[in-house]
């Protein structure tokens, strides 16, 4: 971890911002008082944070050119290795074995980063428009490109690689993600490549204009679960999917042209191997068999380690909760993790309003798209039920606020009933 003295425009608090008339353009560091070239390699790191519950196997904080390699990292409380910011990228993150994660905190991946660089806002047309007007900010502070390679990840409370709130330029390829899937939410120049989706998919989530995102010979269990996407960055494309159904959603979202669908034919799954067999139609899509080697390699070490327990799931697919239409709005309960990580809410409870009715009275009283309600008048809201109810007990008034979740924060707008 660097000293923020070297970071350019730097914001402490996820709700404040440095002014643009005060923002320091030049890019990179401002001295060199934050750790470089610096490698973790070959550990075995196990049942941390007994009090400390934010805590990570490995932790890297303004810093560059960090290398983390054959570490096994498991029974942990939140992920096994955190990037908390974009500064400065140059970052290597391979061969690790990390399971066993997000065991006591939630919202969060076995590999977990945070972005929040000089360009980002919680408001995403704001960082549309910052960006729009100078282009290049986005990648000022993460220099160079932070590769995330031939690791095996597993998180079952979580995803097994979770990039959020603006994390920019990585390269992620040849992974193993076992149970959590992928999950990228805005960001820029994000290149996945052959990376293998078990028991889980990709999690698009809230992409910005003209991302140049990446998606593609990924092997991929089931359907996509994308939220609130608007923009699909440069390319997704040439996939392999376990599923049919997986494959005509993902056409369906004019996606995957090219893409594959069929047995992936592994080696040997339930003993580890994931590698394809040489006659696999998974190839036929640009995938690329990659090494089964993950976690410490001394054998002092691999003789006490642990190995994650590689589930028999059966393939997921996607959430058909039930949606009702409420004042020209249809709205559905907050059933899964993406929805509870696109809303910014740490729970399943409220109302997730999915679309509405141009000039219905929810459009007229300020509601949108991905606004999760959480009370109205004066009555808790934890399901789509729950905001019935209330309704109907005080939709004589013609009027009442709602505290709504949006853009990750609670905001009290007044919702008309007539």
């Amino acid at each position: 971890m660097g000293s923020a003295d070297a970071v350019r425009s730097p914001a402490f608090r996820y709700e404040q911002f440095v002014p643009w008339d005060k923002m320091d353009f030049e890019k990179g560091p401002k001295n060199s008082i934050y750790p470089q070239y610096c490698i973790a390699k070959g550990n075995l790191i196990h049942d941390i944070g007994t009090i400390e519950k934010q805590v990570a196997g490995v932790q890297i904080s303004m810093a560059a050119h960090i290398t983390a390699s054959y570490n096994s990292i498991y029974s942990v409380p939140r992920s096994g290795i955190n990037v908390s910011e974009g500064t400065w990228g140059g970052h290597i993150i391979e061969f690790n074995d990390v399971f066993k994660t997000v065991l006591e905190t939630g919202d969060h991946g076995a590999f977990n980063s945070w972005g929040r660089d000089r360009y980002w806002r919680p408001n995403r047309r704001i960082i549309d428009s910052i960006v729009a007007a100078r282009p290049g900010i986005e990648l000022l502070d993460v220099i160079d490109p932070i590769i995330i390679r031939n690791n095996r990840f597993q998180c079952d409370h979580g995803w097994d690689i979770d990039l959020d709130d603006g994390s920019s330029h990585y390269e992620i390829y040849n992974n193993l993600c076992l149970s959590g899937g992928l999950k990228l939410r805005e960001g820029y120049q994000r290149i996945v490549k052959n990376n293998i989706l078990y028991n889980n998919t990709f999690h698009p989530h809230v992409w910005l204009k003209n991302s140049r995102d990446v998606f593609k010979n990924n092997l991929v269990m089931s359907p996509y679960a994308p939220i609130g996407m608007a923009n699909w960055g440069h390319e997704i494309d040439s996939n392999f999917f376990f599923s049919e159904e997986g494959l005509k959603k993902a056409q369906s979202l004019k996606q995957d042209e090219h893409s594959k669908f069929g047995n992936p034919d592994f080696v040997d799954a339930k003993a580890g191997n994931f590698q394809v067999k040489a006659n696999s139609a998974a190839l036929e899509t640009g995938f690329k068999n990659f090494p089964m080697v993950f976690g410490v390699t001394k054998p002092a070490l691999k003789k006490i380690a642990e190995s994650p327990v590689l589930s028999s799931m059966p393939m997921l697919s996607e959430e058909k909760g039930m949606q009702i239409n409420w004042l020209g709005a249809n709205l559905k309960n907050v059933e899964t993790l993406g929805e509870r990580s696109a809303a910014g809410i740490h729970d399943n409870n409220g109302a997730l309003l999915l679309n509405l009715t141009e000039a219905s009275l929810a459009d007229k009283s300020g509601l949108k798209p991905g606004d999760v309600i959480i009370k109205l008048g004066n009555n808790a809201i934890k399901s789509v039920n729950d905001l019935l109810k209330a309704y109907q007990s005080i939709k004589w008034t013609g009027h009442a606020k709602a505290i709504i979740v949006r853009n990750q924060g609670e905001q009290i707008i007044e919702i008309l009933f007539k």
